[in-house]
């Protein structure tokens, strides 16, 4: 299973993703300190994950005639320079610029996103669950090492809070650029262009498509709602330390991507719906126990199983999408999903500051509730329209 081109994606994911806990920890607080109207303190995050949706089409497209190759390592220099213009928007306080900084760093997050698809490309179609689970368990070393450096670099630049974190990042994001140059392209990766296949339409009228890419946008958006929220009630709202939000953020990172290590399996042997359904059932429980109280530990437990959630959402659903098109498909229809999981994420970043300071935490917390039963109901339609179909050709 384990090959040349899985190799470079796995220690490439461990450097480019340290881009998301970075940007989840440090951004909403450091334009918390920037502007005084406080509910657009999270406009940076969302405009993150606006990016990596924006993105998402861009990079699909991009690889679709230039091939994976070129697409990766364009990303990391443009990762590396963009945190660049981060640090200097933190040293001169320029909210604005640090808001476009933000943007360009999803922009590049898409093509990070576009890893799962190449190394699920690179391995049979037996492995490809596993082979998924792999990318996103590199994402643990990224929880660890991105918040870490972060913290530990803030204070390096005399006077100017945070300015040295972003420095760090640029060094490491600019990492995969040397790995990538060993890439090799698949023999036709950009042989085939993304406006071949079926319509969009047609993509979104099967069952199984619809199915998957429910299950990943809303796993996406409850996540990316009440993530980019905790930051800001935890620190801002409840004067906790940072200290203790960065370590909820980074075990809420390791619960989206420690279940990786068996999320494939659990798929292989009970199918994608049934893992669906309790990803559902998982976020539920994180919820009722949001819901409760806020307290530290009810913040951590409650983060921790969003992301244990998150990861049976989202990866039941990216390896469903992977067998449900055409491979002259792929970059169309990995791009659709995309476009469709960030925006969505997007949504729910963007009205993440806004609900919390308009409302409070219990609420925005309930709003999830409908979401998750729109993923139940695809599910069970999809499973339905197989199963009829199944009894006609017997």
């Amino acid at each position: 299973m384990f090959n040349r081109n899985l190799i470079i994606l796995i220690f490439s994911q461990i450097f480019s993703f340290t881009v998301a806990p970075v940007t989840v920890l440090l951004s909403g607080i450091i334009a918390s300190g920037m502007v005084d109207i406080k509910y657009i303190a999270t406009l940076p995050t969302a405009l993150t994950v606006v990016g990596a949706a924006i993105g998402s089409v861009f990079a699909s497209y991009l690889m679709s005639i230039k091939g994976r190759k070129f697409g990766f390592i364009f990303s990391s220099l443009m990762n590396s320079l963009t945190s660049l213009l981060a640090s200097y928007a933190v040293f001169n306080n320029y909210f604005i610029i640090f808001c476009f900084a933000n943007l360009i760093l999803g922009i590049g997050l898409a093509f990070t996103a576009q890893y799962r698809f190449a190394a699920a490309e690179s391995v049979s179609k037996q492995y490809i669950p596993t082979t998924i689970s792999i990318i996103l368990l590199s994402g643990l070393v990224s929880a660890v090492v991105g918040p870490n450096l972060a913290t530990i670099s803030k204070n390096i630049i005399n006077d100017h809070l945070y300015v040295g974190s972003y420095l760090f990042l640029s060094l490491l994001t600019f990492i995969p650029f040397g790995l990538f140059i060993f890439f090799k392209n698949e023999k036709n990766d950009f042989e085939k262009k993304v406006i071949q296949g079926r319509s969009y339409f047609a993509l979104l009228s099967q069952p199984r498509f619809l199915q998957a890419v429910a299950s990943a946008a809303i796993g996406y958006v409850v996540m990316s709602f009440l993530m980019t929220a905790t930051p800001i009630e935890m620190h801002v709202i409840q004067n906790m330390s940072l200290n203790m939000t960065g370590f909820v953020i980074q075990m809420h990172i390791f619960g989206m991507f420690l279940p990786s290590l068996f999320t494939g399996s659990l798929i292989k042997r009970f199918g994608h719906s049934k893992i669906m359904y309790t990803g559902v059932l998982i976020l539920i429980i994180c919820i009722i126990i949001n819901f409760s109280y806020q307290h530290f530990y009810n913040y951590l437990v409650g983060l921790i199983l969003l992301g244990i959630g998150w990861n049976f959402l989202f990866i039941s659903g990216t390896s469903l999408l992977i067998i449900s098109y055409k491979p002259e498909e792929k970059f169309k229809a990995q791009g659709l999903n995309d476009f469709l999981v960030f925006s969505t994420q997007a949504t729910g970043a963007l009205a993440a500051g806004y609900l919390l300071y308009l409302t409070n935490w219990q609420f925005i917390n309930i709003l999830c509730l409908p979401l998750l039963i729109i993923v139940s109901l695809a599910t069970w339609y999809a499973d339905k329209i197989i199963k009829s179909q199944m009894k006609n050709i017997r």
